[in-house]
């Protein structure tokens, strides 16, 4: 016997648990037939039961009465038979009684008439029963009873009488106690066939079933109709609200007639139209800003390239200045430089909001790429008094990046780091996995509190603008680095606490183009574990 993949079993019972979360039709008609199904099943068992007794009671009611009758007449002819002295008579006599019998009774019950057990002596009278008689099961409580009520006293119980092709018809069969003169007591049992009543009970049974099972699919047809009819709708509208987000400004729903829908359709439209209207506003607001700030970038790089010849004549010559003027052309020189950086950081910028970046991956070792920026700001740690320590424990470190990018989020968090770090030493981790590759760079520093957090990647923000920088940033880096990071695919976080210092965390893909998971490195870097393997 082949065996059943538990994968197959769980996709199997996946598909109607997914279908009953996602469709609300599937899930009311589904109520509603339920909750309707057990209402009729309810109802229709009330009715069954009730019709039911009802024609057991009434059936049960024509027997007594018939019973009673022939047991009268029974007893009527054996009691003007007084003096009895040979068979002959009382067997004729019995005759008359069982002739009296079927008189009174409008069917065909069996019938039989036998002597009262527990009497001494032969019996004066020969027991008689009908054709069928002979095997019907009689309970020992029914003769009793029948042998303790008394003469004439009426006692009956259900019987189950066998049928012609096998199993049992309902039945009831009645029993009464006969006083014979000289022959003692004799039992008089009538049983009367039930089979008509219960072919009736199946008859309504069969018709509530079937009418129950169409009104259960009327009703789940009614309220398929139904919920088509309003979740139809609904489901327009949230196609559209779909295609809305997507940029398809121009979709609208159809407004037809004046219900609630309606009003919805119309109340939605207009909804769609203020926001493509803001949109629009917006983005040609947006349009106009990035083409501002390309526009002034690039008019003022030839002033500035003018005013950077002249600063560096200046800067050369500043040796044959007095001290004030030397001091002013070293300050218009610095000025100058962080102006080029603005420039160049803006110009950046608008590439990534025009959406005109291109990037050119290779190959590339990131633990080398790593060491030569480490290497780029050794003199500024130098001077900060500040280490700066690579953790690389091994892996795959080559991945498909732009190296110029990655090198300019590297010195930017490396110059960060230094500037925060109160001169305290700075860890660099790198490791990977077979997806993805994970530089962190860990500072002990001041750190950051929450709401700076919150900020940290914002533009031109600053977590202390007053506090004096070593590398005189613009406060666009960190904004640069994040647009680095996720045109590259990866993901730039960052943890920091106050007092603790902070630990920025850059995590791309191996392969250009796939989606980050995970990231090989914790945020922040298990420095005890990573004390080992350095």
């Amino acid at each position: 016997m082949a065996r059943v993949d538990s994968r197959d079993w769980r996709s199997a019972l996946g598909r109607p648990a997914r279908l009953w979360r996602s469709s609300l039709s599937v899930r009311t008609v589904a109520i509603t037939v339920v909750l309707s199904a057990v209402a009729i099943t309810v109802i229709g068992g009330y009715i069954s039961t009730s019709v039911s007794s009802n024609l057991f009671t009434q059936r049960l009611e024509e027997v007594t009465s018939e019973a009673g009758k022939a047991t009268s007449s029974a007893q009527q002819v054996f009691s003007q038979a007084q003096d009895l002295s040979d068979g002959t008579d009382l067997e004729s006599i019995e005759d008359n009684a069982t002739l009296a019998v079927r008189a009174a009774v409008s069917s065909q019950p069996l019938i039989a008439l036998l002597r009262s057990p527990g009497q001494s002596g032969p019996s004066p009278m020969e027991n008689r029963a009908t054709d069928g008689f002979e095997a019907l099961t009689l309970s020992g409580s029914l003769t009793k009873s029948v042998q303790h009520s008394g003469v004439g006293r009426l006692s009956w119980q259900p019987i189950a009488i066998p049928g012609d092709r096998g199993g049992s018809d309902p039945g009831i069969v009645t029993g009464s106690l006969l006083d014979v003169p000289t022959a003692g007591e004799y039992q008089l049992y009538l049983v009367y066939d039930l089979s008509d009543v219960q072919q009736t009970l199946d008859f309504v049974q069969r018709t509530l079933v079937l009418g129950g099972l169409a009104l259960v699919v009327l009703i789940g047809a009614v309220a398929y109709l139904v919920v088509r009819l309003i979740v139809g709708p609904v489901r327009r509208a949230a196609e559209t609200s779909e295609k809305l987000a997507a940029g398809q400004l121009e979709e609208r729903l159809h407004e037809r007639g004046d219900d609630e829908l309606a009003t919805l359709a119309r109340s939605f439209n207009r909804m769609a139209d203020s926001l493509q209207h803001q949109i629009r506003q917006l983005a040609d607001l947006s349009r106009l800003q990035q083409r501002f700030v390309s526009d002034v970038s690039h008019e003022l790089r030839t002033p500035l390239t003018t005013i950077r010849l002249a600063g560096d004549v200046l800067y050369d010559q500043r040796e044959g200045f007095p001290p004030a003027t030397a001091r002013t052309a070293e300050l218009l020189h610095a000025q100058i430089e962080r102006f080029e950086v603005l420039l160049a950081d803006l110009l950046e910028m608008s590439r990534y909001d025009a959406g005109a970046v291109q990037l050119e991956t290779d190959p590339t070792n990131l633990v080398r790429l790593v060491e030569d920026a480490i290497e780029a700001v050794a003199p500024l740690a130098e001077e900060k008094g500040t280490s700066i320590r690579l953790v690389a424990p091994g892996g795959y470190f080559e991945a498909e990046v732009d190296a110029r990018r990655i090198r300019r989020i590297l010195q930017n968090l490396l110059g960060n780091a230094i500037d925060h770090g109160e001169g305290r030493p700075i860890e660099v981790y790198v490791d990977s996995d077979a997806d993805a590759v994970a530089i962190a760079v860990r500072d002990h520093g001041i750190g950051m509190s929450e709401a700076d957090l919150a900020r940290v990647f914002d533009r031109f923000w600053r977590a202390d603008p007053s506090r004096q920088r070593t590398t005189g940033g613009t406060g666009l880096g960190l904004a640069i680095s994040l647009e680095d990071a996720a045109v590259h695919g990866g993901l730039l976080d960052v943890w920091s606490q106050p007092g603790r210092g902070s630990c920025f965390r850059l995590t791309l893909p191996r392969v250009f183009g796939m989606a980050v998971i995970g990231s090989p490195i914790a945020l922040p870097p298990d420095e005890a574990a990573d004390e080992e393997s350095a």
